[in-house]
């Protein structure tokens, strides 16, 4: 079984670990030109935060690589694509493509699906996702 390491930043991960009940989450990426084939379905994708933090915070199963526009990427996944609202996923990605989005594009987005996302390292067995996000502050 392989593993991969992704970057992401602390909001998405303190986003979906203040969301209780997290099943799935899509760690998207912000080209519409992205692909993913690091992993196969049930190896593990880690997420480790940007600099300055530089660790480990969690992690989840991959599931499958897809691209959505991001409107539909948001009716899909909803706030466990690591954002509040569809105007502040629109925003974050046109923050990481370093270009705005107008108000009546719809591009695509990257979507790695991750199953079963857990925190790491967990102080105990009982140790819930959104708990673990507590632990870190």
């Amino acid at each position: 079984m392989r593993l991969f390491v992704a970057v992401t930043d602390k909001g998405w991960f303190k986003r979906l670990s203040s969301t209780p009940k997290v099943d799935e989450v899509n760690f998207w990426k912000p080209s519409p030109d992205a692909s993913f084939k690091a992993l196969q379905p049930g190896e593990i994708l880690l997420f480790k935060l940007h600099a300055p933090d530089n660790f480990i915070v969690g992690g989840g199963f991959f599931a499958r690589f897809l691209h959505l526009q991001i409107k539909m990427a948001w009716e899909v996944f909803g706030a466990a694509n690591g954002v509040s609202s569809l105007t502040e996923m629109r925003e974050r990605v046109a923050y990481y493509r370093g270009e705005p989005i107008g108000p009546a594009e719809n591009p695509s987005v990257g979507c790695i699906m991750l199953a079963e996302p857990f925190p790491s390292p967990p102080t105990s067995a009982k140790t819930s996702f959104r708990e673990r996000a507590t632990i870190r502050k």
